[in-house]
């Protein structure tokens, strides 16, 4: 598979790459990331090796990420129409204002005027709500954002990092109003974090939800170069949100990376890119980029094909812990057609043994 091997995000026609470029690291405003000079550079092979899907937020960067990417674009390094650009709103980059951040009709349309002026564009084709504001009603943000598409200042709407039951709410809410519909969600998903495949993985596939995972290799943690050996003397770049993965279960499944990537003579990172991609329900991986080095080793990932035993390693490996409604939920079928075969497989009957007349009575 290729970047320009495009797939349509969710229930929408709109056309993205396989893997999605995340732009958090684009400008040094936060101590770290890279310099403009190494952002234009990324933005330009990424966009020779055929991507098209550019992923940021108001709060990157301070707002410089978003300012990178319509300098780059004013300046002829691509076509704008040829760009699908998301960014996000729900960040207050004025502190001291309380209505400069959240969901708010007031907060979310000021957001994004001032993510059109950085961007130096009239339109941003998904506009995200980065998180869930639990102090806004969610019609009154649905109901904003439909205005955003009428007015043709955004093309596509999706959530991020929000509760299934909040998601589901606000996406039958917009279809029985007849507003613009969520096309995509956006969250963590990798194999050091599985247990949106409870909930979330589920919805977005019952709502017609593209999924695009972030952080699928969890700060570089499934890089393979933190190991049991160098994992009390090393210092991350990302400090101890990366340490506090340094555990058993994780040392597990970077085990199981190296070997499948020495099997396929790829990298582990690469090897975890494809298994993110290869996921139900999951449309374009957003992948980050420091550095050229670290955007070619990403998209290496895109020419791993794991095997059935190499997943089901990988699966056993990362196997989560599921509270309600898994594992419950998956005898409930059998339970539900006792006595009967269902897809070949025979039901339970309840209760699972028969008592005796003294046993129940």
């Amino acid at each position: 598979m290729s970047l320009d091997h495009y797939v349509t995000l969710g229930r929408s026609g709109l056309r993205v790459s396989p893997f999605c470029l995340g732009a958090m690291t684009f400008g040094e405003d936060w101590g770290w990331g890279s310099s403009v000079t190494d952002a234009e550079a990324i933005l330009t092979r990424y966009l020779e090796q055929g991507g098209n899907f550019v992923d940021t937020a108001n709060a990157y960067t301070k707002g410089h990420s978003e300012k990178i990417i319509g300098d780059f674009v004013q300046a002829g390094g691509a076509r704008r129409d040829q760009l699908v650009i998301a960014t996000k709103f729900f960040a207050n980059l004025f502190p001291g204002d309380p209505n400069a951040g959240g969901a708010s009709r007031k907060s979310l349309t000021a957001a994004c005027d001032e993510s059109l002026r950085r961007l130096q564009t009239d339109y941003i084709d998904l506009y995200w709500m980065h998180l869930w504001d639990q102090f806004t009603p969610i019609d009154e943000t649905m109901r904003a954002l439909d205005d955003l598409v009428t007015a043709g200042k955004v093309r596509y709407v999706g959530f991020s990092d929000t509760p299934a039951w909040k998601v589901a709410q606000a996406q039958v809410t917009a279809n029985f109003r007849g507003w613009a519909p969520l096309v995509a969600l956006q969250i963590e998903y990798s194999l050091l974090e599985r247990t949106v495949e409870g909930e979330l993985i589920p919805m977005a596939q019952e709502l017609g939800l593209g999924v695009t995972p972030w952080s699928p290799l969890r700060g570089g943690v499934l890089t393979g170069k933190y190991t049991r050996e160098n994992a009390a003397s090393v210092e991350p770049g990302r400090g101890a949100r990366v340490k506090s993965y340094f555990n058993e279960r994780t040392f597990a499944i970077i085990d199981e990376l190296v070997r499948i990537a020495g099997e396929l003579n790829t990298t582990p990172a690469a090897v975890a890119l494809a298994w993110v991609q290869a996921r139900p329900g999951v449309d374009s991986t957003i992948i980050g980029a420091r550095t050229m080095e670290q955007l070619e080793s990403n998209l290496s990932g895109l020419a791993v094909t794991l095997d059935a035993d190499q997943v089901a390693a990988l699966d056993a490996a990362s196997t989560p812990t599921f509270g309600f409604p898994l594992p419950f939920l998956e005898g409930a079928p059998m339970i539900m057609h006792a006595g009967a075969q269902v897809d070949g497989v025979p039901s339970e009957v309840w209760p699972m043994t028969p008592k005796s007349d003294e046993e129940r009575y």
